[in-house]
């Protein structure tokens, strides 16, 4: 006779906010599948939901309060955890019936919320391997490309910030373990690395630099080793993946990585978090003002590595910018020449020092600044793009289209300047025989303000 199995409880997710809380989610996730739970792909199906917050904005906050208004609608049973778990008195009383409230990568307490509220059904029949949380486990990116958590926290004091009080100080991973967890990505299949951290030029300060074995050799926990550590990977078919680095502060130390982009060890891509040049706006925010000093230098990193992509994102509309201070931003800009910005409007946070700085900006002149600043980047990004226009190219495929009527098939793609979700992309024609994850060259035909089109170069 046969005997039934119980059904195993099944967990929601709704994972809101940067790819760090992203991660956050794959590691509970992925704790919660080796206590013998399964996923649930919508409410319905769930014994119970994690709704991962982000608290950093007002909007932000109002996004991760509807989320978890909607999962009480659609299931009744939710966990709060983010960002916003430090403010538990709000959540709880606009939602009672929570049934629990933890904080930024509180994966313990979490699991424990989760075990109370759906106690697992472990079986010896079922073949559970146990993930640690530094090893990758559940995947809630494309299989393709996978976020590399480097570290934890941040000991800077921008004064628009509450990132340290959310998440507490630098906290920096064992360089031996993100490189396992990396070199596990990439034999999976993840052909694109993403290192990810509050302030990833920090890495390993607050431990001194410590070395770790890997293999048969000592590795520091700092950037520069990291860096080169993973552009050794290679997947078994011999392939190496893109490694693209994330928040990093322009540090001296960043001009030992230019070298490594120019070699082809890590993809040339930096993205910066400037966020102004003008020095009375920067000395506001409590952020470092030697916006020359990093010209010169982005000048140098392009002379050593000509095809380096630099990002970066800028505050508009902070409490005392001036006219002048504005402009000063829109001719350095000129200057920079950066390949991809993106701008935010300033907006007040629960418990940021700048919420008290005097001479507040007007709605309307922040708005107008924006609007001022988009278009002045963007023709910026034309122009960069459209000397890219004859060029071959390598590009990630994210997608593959189905065929049209005339049996052609399309994909969309990133070059090794665009990072998922939050730069451009690569429009392909004739794209037939092309899985997602291919890494193929391109020959660019066209451009817009943001994208490229193209084709495939048959082999």
């Amino acid at each position: 006779m046969a005997i039934e199995l119980p059904s195993p409880p099944k967990v929601g997710m709704v994972s809101l906010g940067c790819p760090k809380a992203l991660v956050d989610s794959e590691r509970i996730l992925t704790r919660l599948r080796a206590d013998g739970y399964d996923m649930s792909p919508d409410y319905s199906g769930a014994d119970v939901v994690l709704v991962n917050t982000c608290g950093f904005l007002d909007s932000a906050k109002e996004e991760s309060l509807a989320a978890i208004g909607e999962a009480i609608a659609e299931n009744g049973r939710v966990i709060v955890t983010g960002c916003m778990g430090n403010e538990a008195e709000v959540i709880r009383a606009k939602f009672p019936q929570v049934l629990a409230v933890t904080g930024a990568h509180q994966y313990e307490a979490v699991v424990e919320a989760v075990h109370e509220a759906a106690p697992p059904e472990l079986s010896p029949y079922l073949d559970l391997i146990p993930q640690a949380y530094d090893e990758a486990g559940v995947k809630l990116t494309p299989r393709h490309y996978g976020y590399l958590k480097i570290s934890e926290g941040c000991n800077h004091a921008c004064s628009f910030c509450i990132i340290p009080s959310l998440r507490g100080k630098l906290a920096s991973r064992r360089i031996d373990a993100v490189l396992r967890e990396a070199e596990k990505l990439v034999q999976a299949g993840t052909r694109e690395l993403l290192v990810i951290s509050q302030d990833t030029s920090a890495y390993g300060v607050d431990v001194r630099h410590e070395e770790r074995m890997w293999k048969d050799h000592a590795v520091r926990t700092h950037m520069t080793d990291l860096a080169r550590e993973l552009g050794q990977l290679k997947d078994g078919q011999g392939r190496k993946p893109w490694v693209r680095l994330h928040y990093v502060y322009p540090y001296p130390h960043v001009d030992n990585v230019i070298p490594l982009m120019a070699e082809g060890l890590i993809t040339p891509y930096l993205d910066i978090p400037f966020q102004h040049a003008a020095p009375s706006v920067l000395k506001a925010m409590k952020r470092p003002a030697n916006e020359a000093k990093v010209l010169d230098r982005i000048h140098k990193w392009r002379e050593i590595c000509p095809d380096i992509a630099i990002r970066s994102s800028f505050v508009v509309g902070f409490p005392g910018e001036t006219e002048a201070d504005f402009q000063y931003l829109l001719d350095w800009l000129d200057e920079a020449q950066l390949d991809r910005v993106g701008a935010f409007r300033f907006e007040p946070v629960e418990g940021a020092s700048a919420n008290h700085l005097p001479d507040p900006v007007p709605e309307e002149v922040k708005e107008e600044r924006y609007q001022r600043i988009m278009e002045k980047t963007a023709a910026i990004s034309a122009a960069k793009l459209a000397a890219k226009v004859g060029r071959v190219l390598p590009v990630i495929i994210d997608e593959v289209g189905e065929a049209d009527e005339d049996g052609d098939v399309g994909a969309t793609g990133r070059s090794q300047a665009d990072a998922p979700e939050i730069d451009g992309n690569v429009f392909l024609r004739a794209a037939s025989g092309l899985q997602v994850g291919d890494i193929v060259d391109v020959l660019v035909e066209d451009a817009d303000e943001h994208d490229l089109y193209g084709a495939v170069l048959q082999s």
